[in-house]
């Protein structure tokens, strides 16, 4: 149930849906302020900088808008929002980019201290991840964050599995490095 700031009403997520679909402003603000907090969340990871996100943020919420006719109400809503946001952060990227991915087929072990990761904040987290080249940042987030295989995140950014498998090694090295390196003493 949504509550609206103007109205003490509250509407279920099928009239938000269908107020959307007709064009009607008050529904469309009340599925922007109800989603775009965990929406922006999924921008920031595939983002190298916040205003990017920003941006991911406003054209994936004109896609959904103008795509919710679409859902056809099988899996839940969000879901359907949230690989609209993961298409529109690759889509995104993949045309400002002109160097898309590198090729690296070494993959280097790091040992890590498991209370390093705990000594990290989300906020440190988030920075690492958008600070990794565009490559292993897309990858990282598809197969980690939100759990695609190899196979499909080969067939999203138009790659081959094995270079899926190694910008994924090569980005946990990377976080492992820098976690490493926040954690050394001074």
């Amino acid at each position: 149930m949504f509550k609206t700031q103007n109205l003490h009403t509250t509407l279920d997520i099928s009239s938000i849906l269908k107020g959307c679909s007709t064009g009607k402003k008050m529904h469309q603000e009340l599925l922007y302020s109800n989603y775009a907090p965990a929406m922006f969340a999924i921008c920031l990871r595939y983002a190298s900088d916040y205003h990017g996100a920003e941006d991911i943020l406003q054209e994936g919420f004109i896609k959904v808008f103008g795509r919710i006719g679409q859902y056809r109400g099988e899996g839940s809503f969000e879901g359907w929002m949230k690989r609209i946001f993961i298409n529109t952060s690759i889509e995104h990227f993949r045309k400002a980019s002109k160097n898309r991915f590198l090729n690296l087929e070494e993959d280097y072990q790091v040992p890590i201290q498991p209370c390093a990761v705990e000594n990290l904040i989300k906020d440190d987290m988030i920075k690492m991840i958008q600070s990794l080249p565009e490559g292993y940042r897309k990858v990282f987030n598809l197969y980690v964050i939100d759990g695609y295989n190899h196979r499909e995140i080969g067939a999203l950014l138009n790659i081959s599995e094995g270079t899926s498998k190694s910008q994924l090694a090569r980005a946990r090295n990377t976080l492992k490095k820098r976690i490493i390196e926040l954690n050394e003493p001074i």
